[in-house]
């Protein structure tokens, strides 16, 4: 099902990349985009593995491979593009939501980074909306064996 934008003057938009770059242009937010030529180059190409690799992933080998890759990725950032907050935290947030609510708290230690990242993006302002909390369990129990 692909996502449809009637604007009052002019044709509709079509498709969840182009009417999300479309709103953030609109809204006067082009840092979501990405600043430099680099980040924006980072940025779509996580636009893009959202709608083809996530929106598409439906098993849980496609399932296991996303988290795989996105926690290798998410070792050394922050944020998808690296140190800067944009559009593919936003919509692959949403695009994992479903996701991670099913995820064990064993699985969710596993994919740590992707752990560390979506429980970062979902307390952003105004990004979770009407999406119920996801718990990460904060506090591990040490023992000392010896």
């Amino acid at each position: 099902q692909v996502p449809v934008l009637q604007t009052n003057n002019g044709p509709g938009l079509t498709g969840l990349m182009t009417i999300a770059a479309h709103l953030v242009r609109q809204a006067r937010k082009e840092q979501l985009l990405g600043s430099s030529a680099e980040e924006k180059a980072v940025v779509q190409q996580w636009l893009e593995y959202r709608v083809t690799r996530v929106n598409g992933g439906s098993s849980k080998e496609d399932t296991r491979t996303i988290l795989k890759d996105l926690n290798m990725h998410l070792e050394d950032k922050v944020y998808l593009a690296g140190n800067i907050f944009t559009l593919a935290d936003i919509l692959m947030y949403y695009g994992l939501h479903h996701i991670m609510v099913d995820l064990t708290v064993q699985e969710k230690e596993k994919y740590l980074n992707v752990s560390r990242w979506f429980n970062h993006i979902q307390h952003y302002p105004g990004v979770r909306q009407h999406l119920p909390n996801v718990v990460f369990i904060k506090n591990r129990l040490y023992t000392n064996a010896h």
